[in-house]
């Protein structure tokens, strides 16, 4: 029997992502944009509830492609607010599209937004050794400071719970408990 961390239950959705992303450490700019705008949409919801409603985020949200979303206007703001596939809370998505703004400015600067994240933990995994999922906190110094340097860059949506939960899914920090078959797997670098 396979052992997973506790908090992604039976669910099938849960169980798939929970296996192939969840801890798994992404470099890539644009999924690094997915997972900051979805975290900032979860905010208040279960996450379930944002995966299943990722499809539509991706339509809604051109792919996350930041270029896109920061050319959105008012009129796509109020379009996005009609869409039932998506949590239609207005800050929420204004804050989408003010994110993907100060999402290039980073990357005018850091050359990337990788470059960017990733240098809080010096471009590796912080790999934790929970036993069980009580011990995960929901936030760190390191998320606080990121959630100050990132409001700082004119983002929201970024508290300090929220940016840990975005460390968590991209594997800047590997929160599987030990039990699970992931926590070896991801440490080891051996995450597909």
């Amino acid at each position: 029997m396979t052992i997973r961390c506790e908090w992604c239950g039976d669910d099938p959705l849960y169980i798939q992502y929970h296996d192939t992303e969840w801890g798994r450490p992404q470099h890539d700019d644009q999924k690094l944009f997915e997972f900051l705008l979805l975290e900032g949409a979860q905010a208040g919801l279960s996450w379930i509830t944002i995966l299943r409603k990722r499809a539509a985020y991706r339509e809604a949200f051109q792919d996350f492609d930041y270029h896109k979303v920061a050319l959105f206007d008012q009129r796509e703001v109020d379009e996005l607010m009609q869409n039932a596939g998506i949590v239609r809370n207005k800050r929420k998505l204004m804050s989408a599209v003010q994110n993907a703004r100060a999402y290039i400015k980073v990357i005018e600067e850091f050359g990337s937004f990788d470059a960017f994240f990733w240098r809080y933990t010096d471009g590796r995994s912080i790999t934790n050794c929970w036993r069980q999922l009580s011990e995960v906190p929901v936030q760190t110094k390191l998320s606080e400071e990121m959630s100050k340097d990132l409001k700082r860059r004119g983002f929201n949506f970024v508290g300090p719970t929220i940016c840990y939960a975005f460390m968590q899914a991209v594997g800047m920090v590997n929160d599987h408990t030990t039990d699970c078959f992931r926590h070896a797997e991801i440490a080891a670098g051996q995450s597909k």
